[in-house]
């Protein structure tokens, strides 16, 4: 798996390393109980400090996307959700508020914003079931 951080993008290179890894595991490239490369090694590959490593993981666990197996290492976790109902919305309309307000920036028109939805999620859910999940 390769991972790659622009440190002068405007967000933070945690936050860049845990939406790869998100999008890896909703597109089937990751699948539950494939490992997660270990801290240091990662670290000195995209030569950050492996803190961030360790903050971009916390906030996947957090999420109930990934495990630490003591002794073993970082794993992705089968799919079912730790979250409330309420929580996964809360967490989904932030996500589609940002990509919202994004669109509106850029000036794209409501059909092309959600025709790019709907392309996106056909896309994913293709992913999925080539890849078994």
């Amino acid at each position: 798996m390769i991972f790659q951080v622009n440190l002068q993008a405007g967000k933070p290179v945690y936050l860049q390393l845990a939406d790869q890894i998100r999008y890896a595991a909703a597109s089937g490239r990751l699948r539950p109980g494939d490992p997660l490369p270990a801290l240091r090694p990662l670290s000195e590959e995209l030569r950050i400090n492996r803190n961030t490593i360790a903050k971009a993981y916390a906030e996947l666990e957090s999420q109930g996307l990934i495990e630490t197996i003591q002794g073993k290492g970082f794993f992705i976790k089968k799919s079912e959700s730790p979250f409330s109902e309420k929580v996964r919305e809360q967490l989904l309309v932030a996500e589609i508020d940002e990509a919202v307000v994004t669109a509106l920036h850029l000036g794209v028109k409501r059909e092309m914003f959600l025709g790019l939805v709907h392309e996106r999620l056909d896309h994913f859910c293709r992913e999925l079931e080539k890849s078994g999940n």
